[in-house]
């Protein structure tokens, strides 16, 4: 990143702020993504930018901003950070613990210290109570050749030693599963209450069928890696039905016949266990119809990370929308409609579970054949405390539905599923993407240009053609309804957002008027009223009747 260059090189397209105060127009900042020669990009220039930065960001985030180099995908990819590797030599702290010392670093010579009771001691804390026993002590010129080298074998034989105990114990520690953690009393805790059920367990092999047991982690199936191996076909390319946001979603065929979604996660690093066992808490605690089902996990020590899912045939809201499905014309406004119903649902649900999704958006919308909706992916969803107003929390999700309070006060609160929510309305109303860079720049972000659309009286501009805004004047007042309720979900002030519960009220409401005025109603016509009707007058023509 090179930041407060001249004017001069705004012919670049890959320009960001520092801040919003940063409306310097004499300076630039712009960045460059991997494998780029800065001084060709650059050249004469250079020299007179303030200063430039490599940043280290995740290999796994960078393709999204060489499609589409853009502030907002450069703000996602900083804020994902990036992966550490490094070499652990654990044996030199073992044997300090084992001597009563307590392992150190020396700043100064950038060494391991081993801290003991009279002071400092470079491998482990002597033993004041046997005089045969002797610290190793490291000098730079050797004392003795012989005893040096007696020295050394024992240390040899001693690290061969804990290296052949921990191999030991990390076999044992990858074959054993894992269990549903014990309840005070010392059994398996069960869930209770409407909010949870346990997912039924099914049998990953033959040897647990002999054994009449099976694996679970909070109350979801444990699988083992190979069967789920082999159920994808080895992961076959073939096989994927699309990017889970933290993970490759595969099309799967258990043993027992089942039809299932596996996710793999990208990289088996603390976050993503992070994420893999917030998944498993929430859908394992919460069912509900609109909810998707959770069947199963690999275990937490597997080779990888995997979710197994009820598969769900019918895509994505966003597929019907404007992508690959977006020409079928299987999306008429009282399907969209249904559709944003039974959302608001399974997030009113949530909401009212102490869950905050974190992450709405059409992606994670799933559809069944009959249209019905299936929230999914809760990698990034948070338990909310019940005692307080909001949540500190670094802001994650997806550009373009993110909540502008949270992005800029780090606050989240269920107002921010609330705001995203508006954005998949506005989806459902006009059929664009949330965030559009082939828009005017002024319509780049959906939710900015429907507050403006909407504020400017302009609202049938932004609809869907398809959905007969003009000529059927039913749709016409439902999409208008719908609309003013986003409007309100889009509020920069969160206080002003309706609750999600208030959402799914407006829109039953908006529902039920829909089904009334389609219903036909029945009236009663008494014998002499017959007899009226056919001795009156024709009606007057509207064409010519005079006002």
């Amino acid at each position: 990143m090179i930041v407060r260059c001249p004017a001069q090189m705004r012919f670049l397209h890959t320009g960001f702020n520092c801040s919003p105060d940063d409306t310097n127009a004499n300076t630039a900042n712009y960045f460059l993504i991997p494998n780029t020669d800065i001084t060709s990009v650059f050249g004469e220039y250079l020299g007179s930018c303030d200063n430039n930065v490599q940043v280290s960001v995740l290999g796994s985030t960078i393709q999204s901003i060489e499609r589409d180099p853009i502030s907002a995908n450069l703000t996602q990819v900083v804020r994902d950070g990036f992966g550490l590797q490094w070499y652990a030599n654990n044996s030199l702290c073992d044997s300090c613990q084992q001597s009563n010392g307590v392992c150190g670093h020396d700043s100064d010579n950038s060494e391991f210290v081993c801290y003991c009771t009279d002071q400092p001691h470079p491998y482990i804390c002597p033993n004041k109570g046997n005089k045969g026993l002797r610290p190793v002590v490291v000098v730079g010129i050797a004392a003795g050749s012989a005893v040096a080298a007696a020295a050394a074998i024992v240390m040899v034989v001693f690290l061969l030693l804990i290296i052949r105990k921990r191999r030991k114990i990390a076999a044992q520690t990858k074959t054993r599963d894992l269990q549903t953690p014990p309840t005070s009393n010392g059994t398996t805790s069960t869930t209770t209450a409407s909010l949870s059920q346990s997912i039924p367990s099914y049998p990953s092999s033959k040897l647990d069928l002999e054994r009449g047991m099976t694996s679970t982690y909070f109350g979801a199936h444990v699988f083992s890696y190979d069967e789920l191996e082999q159920a994808t076909d080895n992961f076959h390319p073939s096989k994927e039905l699309g990017d889970g946001g933290f993970g490759i979603v595969y099309y799967g065929v258990l043993k027992d016949g089942r039809s299932v979604a596996v996710k793999r996660l990208y990289e088996n690093s603390l976050k993503r266990v992070e994420q893999f066992m917030n998944e498993i808490e929430i859908l394992t605690t919460l069912r509900h119809p609109n909810l998707v089902t959770l069947y199963g996990c690999t275990s937490r020590h597997s080779r990888e990370l995997l979710l197994v899912y009820e598969f769900i045939s019918n895509g994505t809201v966003a597929d019907h929308l404007h992508g690959r499905n977006s020409n079928s014309g299987l999306l008429p406004w009282p399907v969209r409609l249904s559709i944003a119903v039974e959302t608001a649902n399974a997030l009113s649900f949530l909401h009212t579970s102490d869950v905050i999704h974190r992450d709405v958006k059409t992606n994670n919308i799933l559809l069944e054949n009959n249209f019905q909706v299936k929230v999914a992916d809760f990698g990034l969803s948070r338990l909310f405390p019940t005692d307080v107003t909001h949540v500190s929390t670094a802001p994650q999700g997806t550009p373009g539905y993110v909540d502008p309070e949270y992005y800029q006060c780090y606050k989240l609160t269920d107002k921010s599923d609330v705001f995203s929510f508006g954005v998949v309305l506005i989806e459902l109303i006009s059929s664009l993407e949330a965030v559009d860079t082939n828009r005017h720049r002024h319509d780049i972000n959906l939710a900015n240009m429907a507050v403006n659309k909407i504020q400017n009286q302009a609202l049938g501009e932004l609809v869907d053609p398809s959905l007969g805004f003009e000529r059927d004047y039913a749709v016409r007042s439902m999409v208008t309804s719908v609309a003013e309720l986003a409007f309100r979900c889009l509020q920069q002030d969160r206080d002003i957002r309706p609750s999600m519960q208030e959402v799914v009220e407006v829109l039953k409401g908006i529902q039920d008027e829909h089904f009334r005025t389609q219903k036909p109603e029945v009236v009663d016509i008494s014998t002499d009223d017959v007899a009226l009707l056919k001795n009156a007058p024709p009606p007057i023509s509207p064409n010519s009747a005079s006002f």
